[in-house]
């Protein structure tokens, strides 16, 4: 992430070590931003997901389970359908290899291939590997706040480091007070926005509000968009170590 929201679930999308609660009072951005990204993935936790991919004229559905844990691990496996169960990504430091069960093979993903689609997705495998880049290679700032739910809703302007890899010119985002991403702006070089992340359907799933619905589009194609649905979610599990192995991608462990 540097997407927040698909780092909930994949996300992902893995700040979790930062136990960071911004100030309620004055919160800075950083603190709002750090804060989102614990509420949502906490130290580890387990999902289940459907991603609609939609187009103008097919649509396709897909169940997934995911784990995470810590800093930059995380595992998401195909569950439904029958012709792509056991496909998988798995996410180590700043490592993501993919597993194919057709071709029984786990292929590393080189850089050249990070910025293409995601499983026929909206979202990119970038978008997964990245989880800490918003934090770490951008600058931040509040630009205005904004009233949703009867909460406070705070703007946040994020604009990359000179030197930082990162394809956009800057991103926007909108949290609210209970550290709920709201929306997540992209923007090219140009100051041209290009796609948009928003979070719909906010609830209580496993003990933690959350938005429960998430639908990337690209702004010149609205026909055009992936949305995600969490299922099912627990917060501060126990996750063994090994989950977040080659070996595990290729051949799960009972349970994972």
């Amino acid at each position: 992430m540097n997407k927040i929201s698909m780092v909930t679930f994949l996300s992902t999308l893995a700040l979790s070590l930062f136990s960071v609660t911004a100030t309620a009072a004055n919160p800075t951005a950083v603190e709002l931003i750090l804060a989102a990204i614990n509420n949502e993935r906490d130290t580890a936790s387990y999902s289940q997901i459907t991603m609609n991919i939609h187009r103008p004229d097919w649509q396709r559905s897909m169940t997934m389970k995911s784990w995470t844990k810590g800093l930059k691990h995380s595992l998401v496996r195909v569950v439904k359908p029958k012709k792509d169960a056991g496909s998988g990504n798995l996410l180590i430091e700043d490592n993501m290899w993919t597993y194919a069960p057709k071709i029984n093979r786990v292929i590393k993903l080189p850089s050249s291939m990070m910025n293409q689609s995601w499983m026929g997705s909206d979202f990119t495998n970038n978008d997964l590997a990245k989880a800490d880049d918003i934090v770490e290679q951008y600058q931040h700032k509040i630009l205005a706040t904004e009233s949703h739910g009867g909460k406070t809703v705070y703007v946040i302007e994020s604009v990359p480091n000179d030197d930082a890899p990162v394809v956009w010119g800057k991103e926007v985002l909108r949290i609210r007070s209970d550290y709920i991403v709201l929306s997540q702006e992209f923007y090219d070089q140009e100051g041209k926005l290009i796609k948009k992340l928003t979070a719909n359907d906010i609830k209580q799933i496993g003990g933690k509000t959350v938005a429960a619905r998430i639908r990337m589009q690209k702004i010149e194609k609205p026909d055009e968009w992936t949305e995600v649905i969490i299922d099912e979610a627990r917060f501060g599990v126990s996750i063994p170590d090994q989950v977040f192995s080659l070996s595990n991608l290729r051949n799960p462990r009972k349970g994972y």
